[in-house]
């Protein structure tokens, strides 16, 4: 199948599933969908894209971190440093486990990387077109979905529930800053560990870059 042909037969089959698709501009893509799975307003953000000289489609979702879990991650790290690598390495394994591809965002401290808290978490897996159907892709949303929310659950039984406000991740630069946003904005709880537990990088992280 050709780039067209794929879009077109993956957007039949998450209409059958009553998934939504919003089109997203990528120049590094044939095409880039995002989504909310499962489908609903407790659905986590999902992107879908084709990169360009590549036979295969890129799945990924990601969650930023609430503000007050990352506080509470703090005060584990300094207090108790060997109960604190070994959280980390539980997360690790765990992501690990489930066979998908992962990236995990920690906070910088002086200047270096990774030596802060646990600030975001992506879950990704490639398809390649050859094995493209409708159950493979759905299965594969599964899966992504699934480890999600075993890493959610995690943080929330470690940390608490959190305070219902974002936090920074160093790592994306100004994106990752946090922005004061009225209360009417619905989108400034999307990324949030808690209540509906939906969460996303949205045009914040491209997928193509994964490849």
């Amino acid at each position: 199948m050709g780039p067209s042909e794929v879009e077109e037969a993956i957007k039949n089959w998450f209409a059958s599933e009553s998934i939504e698709l919003q089109t997203h501009k990528n120049e590094k893509a044939h095409f880039h969908l995002l989504f909310k799975f499962p489908p609903g307003p407790t659905g986590h953000t999902f992107n879908i894209s084709m990169p360009k000289n590549r036979n295969l489609i890129a799945i990924s979702s990601g969650t930023r971190v609430d503000g007050g879990q990352q506080k509470n991650m703090n005060k584990m790290r300094l207090a108790d440093k060997r109960a604190w690598i070994g959280w980390l390495h539980r997360i690790r394994m765990t992501l690990t486990q489930t066979g998908i591809d992962w990236v995990v965002h920690l906070g910088h401290e002086n200047g270096v990387r990774g030596m802060g808290p646990l600030q975001a978490f992506n879950v990704s897996e490639p398809i390649w077109i050859d094995g493209l159907s409708q159950n493979e892709l759905m299965q594969s949303l599964r899966r992504l979905w699934l480890a999600k929310l075993s890493i959610i659950h995690e943080i929330k039984f470690q940390f608490g529930p959190g305070t219902r406000e974002p936090g920074p991740v160093d790592d994306w630069g100004k994106k990752g800053e946090i922005k004061k946003q009225g209360k009417s904005n619905k989108d400034s709880q999307d990324n949030i560990i808690e209540g509906d537990e939906s969460g996303g990088f949205g045009s914040g992280f491209d997928p193509s870059d994964w490849v």
